[in-house]
């Protein structure tokens, strides 16, 4: 098992705290690119992190944030509210209605419904063991939380906040998609693979191996040329065509990513990667060429897309000294620098 690979096996705070300086050897980064660093947004607190959900058209930033969800206006970067008296969380689905939000709460076993106006807690929902991936899958007006150590995936519907399906799954989900037509896509970590499910009948429908791709997380998909993007360890991107789950190509990424995002305005997917890089792939040509491989921040392994203003947002945060190794702890985790947690803003030159 590679030291990524214990990463994404333990906790949040853990897993937020191992990739630092040291531990991953970066690609070279290349600052020519059409993507440059426009602004860092201090957020601060205390704790480990996970995943980032924009909310394009209420301009809001979502962030998993330890035992609370931070919350972010994108148009001046300050904080402007919080979700808390949560244990763990991972994820955010936002529904198409503007109105509930869905938190991911992996150490409760839950998932928590908040309205997204008043940001106040309405419900919490049992699910699997660490919930962690989620998503809103809108032809079904259903929510599913992909349960990490349970091996499923919890159903929920929208308008009952009801559990409707647990499906299982054929080994530890990671994150991921929908394509707007009824199915979902997501990745299974342990056995490198994709399982296609249908939102309708609440089966799987096919499951399709990552040739070249060692622990897929992060997942998007392009849904109008119908291709998923698979981040992987090995500094691979697995591109998988979501019709035939035939295999296009693997280019090369950063090393320990996590998160992956489309933008299918300019054809783009990007990898966001723990040794501070984020990888750009053309996909217009079809070649999936890398075109930048821009400088960003050691950890900063989790992002989301922002389709209102083509910005990326990726989190972060600074770190002490890494402790002497023992017997008994031979990875030690340097601590976070209280209040040091911030928000890095992408956008193109």
């Amino acid at each position: 098992m590679s030291f990524i690979n214990v990463c994404k096996r333990i906790s949040i705070a853990a897993c937020c705290l191992l990739p630092l300086a040291g531990v991953y050897t970066a690609i070279a980064a290349d600052q020519s690119g059409p993507y440059k660093i426009e602004a860092r947004w201090k957020i601060g607190g205390d704790g480990g992190w996970d995943y980032v959900t924009a909310d394009a058209q209420a301009h809001l930033l979502y962030l998993a944030h330890g035992p609370r969800v931070e919350i972010v206006d994108t148009r001046s970067g300050k904080a402007v509210g919080s979700i808390t008296g949560l244990q763990g969380t991972h994820g955010v689905a936002l529904d198409d209605q503007d109105k509930y939000g869905y938190i991911s709460d992996g150490r409760a076993n839950v998932v928590v419904v908040f309205d997204r106006h008043s940001f106040k807690t309405v419900a919490s929902i049992p699910a699997g063991t660490n919930p962690d991936g989620i998503l809103y899958e809108p032809v079904t007006k259903t929510v599913w939380a992909f349960n990490g150590r349970s091996s499923n995936a919890t159903v929920i519907d929208a308008k009952t906040q009801k559990v409707v399906s647990t499906i299982p799954l054929p080994g530890k989900p990671e994150f991921p998609v929908a394509d707007g037509k009824g199915t979902v896509f997501v990745n299974i970590e342990t056995k490198n693979e994709i399982v296609r499910l249908d939102a309708k009948t609440l089966q799987a429908t096919a499951t399709w191996p990552l040739s070249g791709c060692e622990s897929p997380s992060g997942l998007a998909i392009d849904r109008v040329h119908r291709r998923l993007f698979s981040v992987c360890d090995g500094k691979k991107m697995a591109v998988t065509d979501a019709n035939s789950g035939k295999s296009l190509a693997t280019p090369e990424i950063g090393d320990g990513p996590d998160a992956a995002a489309f933008d299918p305005t300019h054809q783009l997917a990007f990898s966001s990667n723990g040794d501070g890089t984020l990888t750009v792939v053309d996909t217009a040509s079809g070649k999936f060429n890398v075109i930048q491989n821009l400088a960003t921040a050691q950890g900063a392994r989790t992002m989301s897309f922002d389709s209102s203003n083509g910005r990326i947002y990726l989190v972060t945060a600074e770190f002490g000294p890494r402790p002497a190794a023992t017997t008994q702890n031979p990875r030690p985790r340097p601590a976070i620098v209280p209040d040091s947690f911030t928000v890095l803003v992408v956008g193109r030159e």
